[in-house]
């Protein structure tokens, strides 16, 4: 309400953004924050185009080093005016800092919110990129600030490659409305899938994780994945495709037949017995001590028995194994992964 206060009216001073909520090495644009987009008044746009062949502006430095380079030693390189209800061009960056003097500023064209309500902040933030990538000509990419967590946890976990785990969470997030979280707890069980240098996991490594193995019917689900028939995943493929199956419409219900189906009748949990016996109606059940592993998947809160919450929550979590349980529930509900 206070940001939405000083942009209506001329008594504030303009009020300076940096849409991307982070720094980049300045070769393309990441998805634009939308909270400044929110209360829908104008905007100034404004690039700085710096001088410097070899300098690099993101984030490679301490948080110290990081602000005395941008703040005091370079100008920033993409900001936005939030102009409020009077357009004026009163405001410079100049004004805001005189070192950029030394640098190529340009003033874009004011962008305007969306006349159609319907459109939303999402799409006057999208006009906004599009203007400033346009005129750095570069490229505006659906990357955002996760996309950077996510890298950054796999450089801690000791992996090569991090950019390879990028998603383009802002994309991912637009689709399928999966959360900053939930891509970050999904990481986490694909980096324990033993990714190799590339940042790809095989098939042998990613049923390893579930104390499966590459049976006929697990190998058709991980074809599900890896629809480029190069018999590895990227974490992007697995997130995109767990977030596709559980968006389908039929998705819960399902979970709720194949919970029904496994457990005995009379019962309201299902056993480790009563799942490897649900398991033999699409493939051989794997050794004791890969079953437990399964078992222990499903069993979400570590009381020894898989409740109608737990095994929906792991479906939720994993739902490509709905497609395990497929022999016992094709007979009431269509499901099949190809």
């Amino acid at each position: 309400m206070c940001f939405q206060r000083k942009a209506a009216g001329n008594s504030f001073p303009r009020v300076l953004l940096f849409p991307e909520g982070t720094t980049t090495n300045g070769r393309f644009l990441i998805s634009f924050q939308h909270g400044a987009f929110i209360p829908g008044y104008p905007v100034q746009p404004v690039v700085v185009r710096y001088p410097h062949v070899h300098f690099d502006q993101s984030w490679l430095v301490s948080l110290r080093l990081h602000i005395f380079f941008l703040f005091v030693l370079f100008p920033v390189i993409i900001v936005i005016v939030f102009q409020g209800k009077h357009i004026t061009n009163s405001t410079h960056v100049q004004d805001v800092h005189p070192v950029s003097q030394l640098h190529g500023v340009e003033y874009l064209p004011i962008v305007y919110p969306p006349e159609i309500k319907q459109e939303n902040a999402l799409h006057f933030a999208e006009n906004t990129s599009y203007a400033m990538a346009h005129a750095l000509n570069v490229l505006p990419t659906s990357y955002s600030y996760a996309d950077s967590m996510i890298a950054s946890r796999a450089e801690e976990a000791g992996k090569a490659n991090c950019s390879s785990y990028m998603v383009e969470m802002a994309w991912v997030k637009e689709v399928y409305g999966v959360s900053t979280a939930e891509a970050m707890e999904l990481l986490e069980h694909f980096l324990a899938m033993n990714p190799d240098s590339d940042g790809r996991v095989k098939a042998q490594d990613f049923w390893a994780l579930f104390g499966l193995y590459c049976s006929p019917l697990c190998k058709k689900i991980f074809h599900y994945f890896d629809f480029e028939n190069k018999e590895s995943i990227t974490f992007r493929q697995f997130l995109v495709g767990c977030a596709h199956l559980r968006k389908q419409p039929l998705f819960e219900g399902v979970c709720e037949t194949a919970f029904e189906k496994c457990k005995a009748p009379g019962t309201s949990d299902i056993s480790l017995a009563q799942l490897a016996n649900a398991l033999r109606s699409g493939m051989l059940p794997p050794a004791d001590d890969g079953m437990l592993k399964l078992f222990e998947t499903f069993d979400i809160d570590d009381d020894d028995k898989i409740s109608r919450d737990d095994f929906v929550a792991c479906l939720a979590r994993f739902p490509f194994m709905i497609a395990l349980f497929a022999g016992r529930i094709n007979g009431e509900v269509y499901i099949e992964i190809v």
